[in-house]
């Protein structure tokens, strides 16, 4: 297997959608370790994935630079980065919106990824990638209070294009993810989720809402796939046809 006894990285990896991935990829018979800010998280979903010699965590916050820089000092010298970690959009109307909020959401999925990657740069071994997440956001923003997380999440696909040129032979790509099941829903709609998915399951050519076990074969797919760099993946079910 491509990513046997290989070392992969996955910041926010203590839930959702970043786990999944984990779990897949522990499956395969690599080493992972989970990055998030808070350590009890961490260690909860180490103890879900149950495979103590070959998952590790570490805390950082990697907003922060030198968090970032005293990570990657601890990992030392590994095969694959994923970055999964998001926190709910300030969606609001454009009238409304809190520039500071603003700011601070680019800053927490944007120049935190650029972060990454300039200090993934030196710990890389050949052959690795780079693997950042969007959003069908970039395709099918809501409305109205939409603009800001699809300008960020339609930029992931622009920042890889570029790095996957200048970071070569490091591959990077980009993961798209539809709505998917996910501890994050509870907190941007609360009680309304089951009644909202089963709106949007009818719609959907797939007829369900996604898993994070289907997102996961993406995360694999572009790991291990050594001619594949550059490219955003949509595993949406369908949702940006309709």
């Amino acid at each position: 297997m491509a990513l046997e006894n290989s070392k992969v990285v996955i910041v926010g990896g203590s839930s959702g959608v970043g786990l999944g991935a984990a779990q897949a990829i522990v499956g395969r018979g690599a080493q992972v370790v989970l990055v998030g800010r808070s350590a009890e998280r961490l260690q909860r979903a180490a103890q879900a994935l149950d495979a103590p010699q070959q998952v590790s965590t570490i805390a950082a916050d990697v907003t922060v630079e030198a968090d970032v820089q005293r990570m990657f000092s601890q990992v030392g010298a590994f095969d694959h980065l994923v970055v999964t970690r998001g926190v709910p959009p300030p969606a609001v109307p454009i009238e409304s919106t809190d520039l500071a909020a603003v700011r601070a959401f680019i800053d927490v999925m944007v120049v935190s990824s650029f972060s990454l990657a300039k200090h993934a740069k030196a710990k890389l071994r050949p052959g690795g990638s780079i693997t950042f997440t969007s959003g069908i956001s970039k395709d099918r923003p809501g409305i109205p209070g939409g603009a800001v997380v699809a300008t960020v999440a339609g930029s992931f696909g622009y920042m890889a294009r570029a790095l996957a040129r200048e970071m070569a032979p490091t591959r990077v790509n980009v993961i798209s993810p539809g709505w998917v099941d996910t501890p994050m829903w509870e907190d941007i709609v609360g009680d309304a989720k089951h009644e909202i998915w089963a709106q949007m399951a009818a719609r959907l050519p797939a007829g369900r809402i996604g898993t994070v076990a289907d997102i996961a074969k993406a995360y694999l797919f572009v790991l291990e796939s050594d001619f594949t760099t550059g490219i955003v993946l949509d595993v949406d079910g369908g949702h940006a046809l309709i």
